[in-house]
């Protein structure tokens, strides 16, 4: 998977296309991302304790990594990652639009 904790991206489809956020978690086994702010749920949680009342928590749900696309930092456009090797021999991902390493 290419995407990684705190990237920057945008939504390609479902209820918040268009929208831009930054990854909070990366599911790599399941395919799934979890975007700050995007793809809320309500999440309906018991009283634990009597004096405290239930409440109705909104909670960002993991959606799938093929809905999002990361966005490069140095141009801000939506792209497609590659990879190159560097000279001491390690991999780095890099921008499709600009060729900047990120």
């Amino acid at each position: 998977m290419k995407i990684k904790t705190g990237d920057t991206v945008k939504v390609l489809s479902g209820k918040d296309r268009g929208k831009r956020g930054r990854v909070m978690r990366a599911l790599p086994k399941e395919r799934r991302v979890i975007v700050e702010g995007l793809n809320i749920k309500k999440r309906h949680r018991r009283s634990r304790r009597q004096d405290r009342k239930g409440e109705v928590v909104l909670l960002p749900a993991p959606m799938s990594v093929s809905a999002v696309e990361l966005v490069c930092p140095h141009c801000g456009r939506p792209t497609r990652i590659g990879s190159r090797l560097a000279a001491d021999g390690t991999k780095t991902r890099m921008c499709k639009q600009c060729g900047q390493a990120l």
